[in-house]
């Protein structure tokens, strides 16, 4: 079913990959029952960052973001699931690591606010609108994983 098909960008920001956090986020989602259909690593470079966060681009941190964005390769990931757009925030936690529940990747991994591990798309349309930022088409691997009904059931 459609429903069943839905997807989000997950992005582990450079913070997470040097401080070799990349398996453990990975981990909760596969834990978590959702399929990964697209992972890269990469530098980003600074068009790419600016389509991504051009709703960020007049904050006065923008250019301390970039920096940090640039300062090493991240990975991104698409995922897929049932409901994954809201699970994932869930999952991710509060922006501000210091709210961010225990439990959560950014109350269990990050002490920061401008080092907070992940990046996880808000709503379907940003996820789908994200998504074609950092991947192509073609780079999106459809498959059936054969635990699903072990997983949503019959």
């Amino acid at each position: 079913p459609p429903e069943l098909r839905e997807q989000t960008l997950v992005l582990v920001k450079p913070d997470a990959v040097q401080r070799r956090l990349v398996g453990d986020v990975i981990g909760r989602f596969e834990r978590r029952g959702f399929k990964l259909v697209a992972m890269k690593l990469l530098q980003a470079d600074r068009g790419l960052l600016d389509r991504h966060y051009q709703h960020l681009q007049q904050k006065p941190f923008y250019p301390a973001l970039l920096a940090y964005m640039t300062s090493g390769p991240l990975v991104a990931m698409v995922w897929e699931g049932y409901n994954v757009v809201r699970s994932t925030r869930a999952m991710v936690g509060d922006t501000d690591s210091a709210q961010a529940a225990a439990g959560t990747i950014r109350g269990d991994l990050s002490m920061h606010v401008s080092r907070n591990v992940v990046h996880a798309s808000d709503s379907v349309e940003t996820a789908l609108r994200e998504i074609g930022f950092w991947f192509q088409r073609d780079e999106l691997v459809a498959w059936e994983s054969g635990d699903s009904q072990y997983t949503y059931g019959p």
